[in-house]
């Protein structure tokens, strides 16, 4: 018990910040919710028949989230970038097709 009332002790600052600060969530829940998906695609590309499917599934999933992060359906994303792709969009552009620059490059 000595232990537990130690660790409260030298991390009192974090732990009663939220009091401070009204941005600060008092949980994780905001954060643990949204890398929930993450988390369980990563736990599932580790049955991946090889080595570099596994590195082709982590590239989509990190390519997929991050389109969440920015506000951008996935779906939407997907099917416009591969669109282009398939109608010869060049591979020194490809920065355009990421997903941060998809408002731009969507039409």
């Amino acid at each position: 018990m000595f232990k537990a009332i130690n660790y409260v002790l030298s991390h009192w600052d974090g732990l009663t910040r939220f009091m401070d600060d009204g941005r600060v969530e008092l949980d994780t829940n905001v954060v643990e919710r949204c890398i929930k998906p993450q988390a369980l695609t990563r736990k599932n590309s580790l049955f991946s028949a090889t080595h570099e499917g596994a590195e082709n599934w982590a590239v989509i999933a990190s390519l997929l989230q991050t389109c969440r992060l920015n506000d951008i359906d996935p779906f939407a994303w997907t099917l416009a970038t591969l669109t282009k792709l398939a109608q010869g969009h060049g591979n020194k552009d490809l920065d355009q097709l990421m997903p941060w620059n998809f408002s731009k490059t969507a039409a």
